[in-house]
């Protein structure tokens, strides 16, 4: 079974790996300090398992689940039992509490051989996290090694692109490879409005509508953008507006 540990306490890696190195048949493929080298990591080398805390600079280990949702099996490694809840929604194999001893690693480490071995658990993780509850705060957008976490409240609008979203923010533009009918779904649907078939619009960044043709509209963005509004979208707004 191909491993990789994720901890930014040097400390609990080797922990980690002292444990996992008593296993003839795992082979530790990575060891990475932050969500960011996890998210490349597990992208190039698609481990079966990866150990994962959760509080991490740059990316935490449910932003880093999100990202690569569909690719491995998570255990959650962590000192706080508050994430435990949403650890399991996530379909996590297991959630391990520090300080754990030996014998609770190799209970959740056994627990993840039988999942993994029936399989569907990481394509179970691919659908929680594409069914989650609250609305997003942040977007997370992976390319190639680089990942870009862009806040919602932040975003003028998004485009879609075939099987692609182009999401524009702060003057720069960031491609995920995301339907838009999926992403409006995980948005807050009183922020951000679809004002066309092609269009997903931050209500805050509206400064006005006006009328384009007879039976058309074009929403006036406050940086000067103007975007296209269906007759639909245009009573959205309306009804949004009062």
């Amino acid at each position: 079974m191909r491993v990789i540990i994720v901890d930014d306490e040097a400390l609990a890696r080797t922990l980690l790996r002292e444990f996992l190195g008593r296993h003839a048949d795992i082979d530790i493929v990575a060891e990475c300090a932050n969500g960011y080298e996890a998210v490349k990591a597990i992208a190039e080398l698609a481990p079966d398992l990866a150990l994962l805390d959760i509080q991490m600079p740059k990316l935490d280990g449910f932003e880093v689940a999100e990202l690569v949702a569909g690719k491995t099996g998570f255990i959650f490694v962590t000192a706080y039992d508050r994430y435990a809840l949403k650890a399991f929604e996530l379909h996590a194999l297991d959630y391990l509490l520090k300080p754990f001893s030996e014998r609770r690693f190799e209970q959740a480490l056994a627990h993840a051989r039988g999942q993994l071995g029936q399989g569907g658990a990481v394509a179970a993780m691919a659908r929680a996290a594409a069914t989650r509850q609250q609305p997003l705060a942040r977007v997370l957008i992976r390319d190639g090694a680089k990942v870009y976490v862009v806040a919602c409240d932040k975003i003028d609008y998004i485009e879609a692109q075939d099987d692609y979203v182009l999401l524009r923010a702060e003057g720069k533009s960031y491609l995920k490879n995301q339907r838009l009918s999926e992403l409006e779904q995980q948005l807050e649907p009183r922020q951000f409005l679809r004002i066309h078939r092609s269009y997903l619009l931050n209500i805050e960044r509206v400064s006005r509508i006006e009328q384009a043709s007879k039976d058309s509209h074009v929403a006036i963005l406050k940086d000067g953008t103007r975007l296209p509004v269906s007759k639909t979208g245009y009573q959205k707004v309306r009804d949004l507006l009062r």
